[in-house]
């Protein structure tokens, strides 16, 4: 049991690489498929941080590997969207761009203050993720995302930006900090509220 955060979070790397390869080969209900491997992949992103939180296995280690996996695992979902329709990608480059952009820099800056990678898994983070989710799968099931892409685009900016004021605010590097305010009280020496399912 000890081990089932592992495989959740790994179990996202074949999810990923299972949506690219079959978006490629345009197999037929892909866009159906498509959800549903989708959501399976956000249910493992929600459930390993609790899974480990229950177990008492959540270790720096294991948040840092949920991270850079989280980052493969929404890339390679990116990729099979733009496999699915170029068009809205070129339609709205220079959003996606400047999404692209923050998030370098928020990591960018981490290495430079911390010698590692982001890992606070913010509030704002979490609620981009879902709002991601349901931008991505209205680009891979319709080839389109209105209100829901400029919400995704517009909540990305603002956590991107939050991220880069707790990594600013934190004297050293810590992982499931939960929003800034919070980073500002790890800074003064003062303990943070996590909730036990979230952070």
């Amino acid at each position: 049991m000890k081990n089932l955060p592992i495989a959740l979070i790994y179990s996202r790397l074949v999810i990923g690489l299972l949506l690219v390869g079959l978006a490629w080969l345009d197999v037929p209900h892909f866009a159906i498929i498509a959800a549903m491997l989708i959501s399976v992949g956000l249910l493992t992103d929600i459930f390993d941080g609790i899974v480990a939180r229950q177990l008492k296995v959540s270790t720096e280690k294991l948040r840092r590997l949920d991270s850079g996996v989280d980052q493969i695992f929404w890339g390679l979902v990116i990729a099979t969207a733009y496999v699915r329709c170029e068009a809205f990608f070129a339609a709205n480059a220079t959003k996606l761009l400047l999404l692209l952009a923050f998030e370098g820099l928020t990591y960018l800056l981490s290495f430079l203050r911390f010698g590692k990678e982001v890992a606070t898994h913010s509030w704002a983070a979490k609620l981009w993720v879902l709002v991601s989710f349901g931008a991505l799968l209205q680009v891979i099931t319709s080839c389109g995302s209105g209100v829901v892409f400029e919400a995704c685009f517009y909540i990305g900016l603002l956590s991107r930006l939050e991220i880069i004021a707790i990594i600013l605010a934190l004297r050293q590097w810590a992982n499931d900090v939960p929003s800034l305010y919070n980073a500002l009280r790890l800074r003064q020496g003062k303990p943070i509220l996590r909730h036990k399912l979230l952070n």
